[in-house]
């Protein structure tokens, strides 16, 4: 679909106007990140606090390993409800429920694994921050543990990206005692499978790339990404209904950002263009064998997998390719201010 005149003025309106409240969600950043070091011992904030161009930025992960930053486990719990506030003002309900959901689930793990050595504990989620939080420079900081990794870039104290970002999901639905039932990450699992299942056969010979799913999500935790190789069927080749289910699952991933971040990003991928988004498949077409997903625009990429525990532990990512990290402004930005690349 080629955008009119009228449709690119309302698209340029749309994205300035998230722009401003990006803005906005900027400053909170930067006040709730400075209440957080605030309450911090020397100790503690020598632990958290990075220069912005260190490597460890972009050290990110989403297993269960020892991490760089300060621990949940190490502070108060007054410092903790200050550190999920700094978390509140990146993420929106959607996306804070769903993460305190998934950092809950290691108690469960905990007791299916009967697991003595504190490798389970929903305290083990640091924060690590890179820079000084500012509402005119650049700085960035991350949240991250076990199947949870965001990484928040502010440049020129303004400017947030969100990207690269990870949601998993171990067990995918807790099967026994008080918690059965929960399932953290059902909507990304459930609204997959109605719009593969909405393809008619033609149309599912082009989605489906494989017949089994893939053992993991293809770009795992690395540090950049390139477009994958074209797979899948093109938005432009659905029918009307069908493109709402699939820009619908772009914006149910979209919508564990705040939506002023969520609008400005999906305003982005708007205008490279809606019908040139992709989306392919592999593996089962219900839920009780492994399946995988990916959705891929000229500025983004979305996987989805099920694939370990017997299909019962999911794994999310959303990804930029120029922006994860802020990458290329925040290049732009060190360049023309510190003659740095």
């Amino acid at each position: 679909m080629r955008p009119t005149p009228t449709r690119l003025l309302v698209l340029w309106l749309a994205a300035s106007l998230a722009s401003v409240s990006a803005h906005e969600v900027a400053t909170d950043m930067v006040n709730a990140a400075r209440t957080f070091l605030g309450s911090l011992d020397s100790a503690q904030r020598q632990a958290a606090t990075y220069p912005l161009t260190d490597a460890e930025r972009e050290n990110w992960n989403f297993v269960p390993i020892a991490r760089q930053g300060l621990p949940f486990k190490r502070t108060t719990t007054e410092q903790q409800a200050l550190g999920l506030a700094l978390l509140r003002t990146g993420l929106s309900h959607t996306g804070m429920a769903r993460a305190q959901a998934i950092m809950q689930l290691e108690l469960v793990l905990k007791e299916l694994e009967k697991d003595t050595k504190g490798r389970r504990d929903p305290t083990l989620y640091f924060l690590t921050f890179f820079g000084e939080p500012s509402t005119e420079k650049s700085w960035g900081w991350r949240f991250e543990g076990h199947h949870l990794s965001f990484n928040f870039t502010v440049v020129d104290g303004r400017h947030v990206f969100f990207a690269p970002s990870f949601m998993g999901s171990n067990p995918a639905e807790v099967r026994a005692g008080p918690r059965r039932g929960e399932r953290a990450l059902a909507e990304e699992d459930d609204l997959g499978l109605a719009f593969v299942n909405s393809l008619d056969p033609a149309q599912r010979r082009i989605a489906v790339i494989a017949d089994t799913a893939l053992k993991e999500i293809v770009t795992t935790n690395q540090k950049r990404v390139d477009p994958l190789a074209p797979a899948g069927i093109a938005a432009g080749q659905l029918k009307p209904a069908q493109r709402e289910k699939l820009l619908g699952l772009v914006q149910l991933y979209l919508a564990r950002w705040r939506p002023e971040l969520a609008a400005e990003n999906f305003a982005k991928i708007t205008a490279a263009g809606l019908d040139r988004i992709t989306f392919a498949w592999a593996g089962a077409l219900d839920r009780t064998q492994a399946r995988y997903y990916r959705i891929q625009g000229p500025t983004f990429l979305v996987e989805f997998d099920n694939f370990q525990n017997s299909a019962n532990h999911f794994h999310t990512t959303f990804r930029e390719f120029k922006d994860d990290f802020g990458r290329d402004l925040l290049a732009e930005h060190l360049a023309r201010d510190h003659g740095k690349k």
